[in-house]
């Protein structure tokens, strides 16, 4: 029986402390909390985890500088605090990096300014990171060639981090923190109905691939449903104080344009006065993101937005040759749940740009539904946190809180596997130029784990051999996804367990040999009709055939 098949059957009839809807960022993350915490727990999400709105985020861990520009002091430094905690908790994971922000004539502000307002970040971050910088044009041109400093006033340097991997990842490190504290997960299975019986809640469930029926309970519901909780409470009759506003943000994944610091981060100014980035990944470069008002979760990438994007960054940059949509590997494009007051109208375009990510948790005590409105993944352990109290005042006991939820293992443990991975000369079976080490990769990945990746190439050098070789991906990876990582389609490893699919370009994948094993190691005898709907359906995920119902969640 798979992972994922012995869930559902624990799911399936029965009786739950807490049953959380959705399993983005929110949702992934209060399921490890409460479990952590001794809670029974239930996780579904009728997409994979992961799979909407945190799979299209910046990949950035920042307290908000921009946030700044309209006072939100108390939201910057409880940003910057989690931005803090989560460096600590994950030293491997989430690095920092320098924000590099070039400012010329049509800027809204002069270095001068932007560098006391960097100064202050810095303080109001506890000085958590390394100190900031403030350049003239000439010294910009120094530190990063690329730049186009024909118009360039200055520039100023600031701290913040970055997810070394992608964001999904991230997200399914507190699934399978969750699923290793006991509770029950299961992606692709959808809430159908929910009824509040006595003490409890009665829930009709479907496994989407399968298509089984199933039945379950739970004390509390909490939901966390990204962009479509409002749709999920109103099947409810439940109303809250906030509600959801939505904004769309691209990114464009193109062949890496920084020439001398790659593990910085580019920021302009845009025509439009608002800030967007070129953000390293690997030996990519991701530029984006923008910020479009719309009244659908649904969206996607448009040939104005593509060339509008392109547009900035071409007149900004010194490049060889300006970027084309040929350039484009891969494009990412989602929504940010923006939290707004119920009554508050729709919103002015004044007011739309300044709607920050702030999160707020409202509790309904009579029908015992807790429910997580915005927020974004800087912020993912508070937002558990909050849950778990939220959760706790409902009547659902839990432990003391010993913030064994999160985090990588024990300095220790990362030692230990560090020194058997240089004893087997681990790294020496990388011989590409720019890689980073393997070892480092799969510590990073796989944290406890990757001891067991160590062993199956011990015991077959061909478990060490990369699969895809433009992917740079392991078969024991392959093997290790296929038991532990709860893979139902193609597109879950390629584009959420992996970033094989932001990094490698279409026509390297596609009908290659390597694809083809990987889909056989993932399925098996199923290989062929998972290979077919990864190609029938890639990067369009689909649309739910009714609603309301509960989606993945950031």
């Amino acid at each position: 029986m798979s992972l994922r098949s012995a869930n559902i059957e624990r799911i399936d009839g029965g009786l739950f402390d807490v049953l959380v809807v959705g399993a983005g960022i929110n949702g992934a993350v209060s399921a490890a909390a409460l479990a952590g915490r001794g809670a029974s727990v239930a996780l579904i999400d009728r997409g994979d985890f992961g799979g909407f709105t945190s799979q299209e985020s910046s990949n950035l861990v920042w307290g908000g500088f921009k946030y700044l520009e309209n006072y939100e002091l108390p939201l910057v430094f409880g940003l910057c605090r989690s931005r803090n905690r989560l460096m600590k908790a994950y030293p491997d994971n989430i690095k920092e990096i320098g924000f590099l922000a070039a400012l010329d004539h049509s800027s809204p502000y002069k270095p001068w300014f932007a560098g006391l307002g960097a100064t202050a970040y810095w303080g109001i971050g506890l000085f958590g990171t390394e100190r900031p910088h403030l350049y003239d044009a000439e010294e910009v041109k120094e530190q990063e060639p690329v730049i186009d400093t024909s118009d360039v006033r200055g520039a100023i340097e600031y701290r913040d981090a970055f997810l070394v991997d992608n964001d999904a990842r991230f997200v399914f490190s507190f699934v399978r923190s969750a699923v290793e504290a006991g509770a029950a997960v299961a992606n692709y299975v959808e809430l159908t109905s929910a009824t509040r019986i006595g003490d409890r809640w009665v829930c009709h469930l479907r496994d989407t691939d399968s298509g089984a029926e199933i039945t379950t309970a739970a004390r509390v519901v909490v939901n966390a449903a990204g962009p479509f909780v409002d749709d999920l409470n109103a099947s409810w009759g439940l109303s809250t104080e906030h509600r959801i506003v939505c904004s769309k943000g691209i990114h464009l994944v193109v062949p890496r344009l920084t020439t001398t610091h790659h593990d910085r981060v580019l920021a302009f100014f845009d025509d439009t006065q608002r800030l967007f980035y070129v953000i390293p990944m690997g030996r990519r470069s991701v530029i984006g993101t923008t910020d479009t008002r719309v009244d659908s979760p649904w969206t996607e990438v448009t040939d104005e937005d593509r060339t509008f994007l392109l547009g900035q960054i071409n007149a900004r940059l010194d490049l060889p040759t300006p970027l084309t949509p040929d350039d484009v590997i891969a494009e990412r494009c989602g929504v940010r749940p923006l939290v707004v007051r119920r009554g508050a109208g729709d919103q002015s375009e004044a007011d739309w740009t300044s709607l920050s990510r702030k999160h707020e948790i409202e509790r309904d005590d009579e029908r015992a539904v807790v429910t997580v409105l915005g927020g974004k993944l800087t912020d993912c352990l508070n937002v558990g946190e909050e849950v778990a109290a939220e959760v706790e005042h409902l009547g659902v006991p839990l432990e003391k809180d010993l913030a064994n939820w999160y985090g990588e293992p024990a300095p220790q443990t990362r030692a230990e596997f560090f020194r058997q991975a240089r004893l087997m000369r681990l790294d020496a079976l990388r011989t590409k130029p720019d890689t980073e080490p393997l070892s480092d990769r799969l510590w990073r990945r796989y944290g406890r784990r990757a001891f067991d990746l160590l062993e199956a190439i011990r015991a077959d050098p061909a478990m060490g051999e990369d699969v895809m070789g433009s992917a740079d991906y392991l078969r024991a990876e392959l093997y290790t996804a296929a038991e532990h990582e709860m893979v139902v389609t193609l597109d879950d490893f390629m584009r959420r367990r992996s970033k094989i699919d932001l990094v490698v370009r279409d026509e390297d994948i596609d009908d290659s040999d390597g694809l083809r094993e990987v889909a056989r190691i993932l399925f098996g005898k199923d290989a062929d009709r998972r290979l077919a709907e990864y190609h029938a359906t890639k990067h369009r995920p689909a649309r739910p055939a009714t609603t309301p119902e509960p989606d993945p969640a950031s």
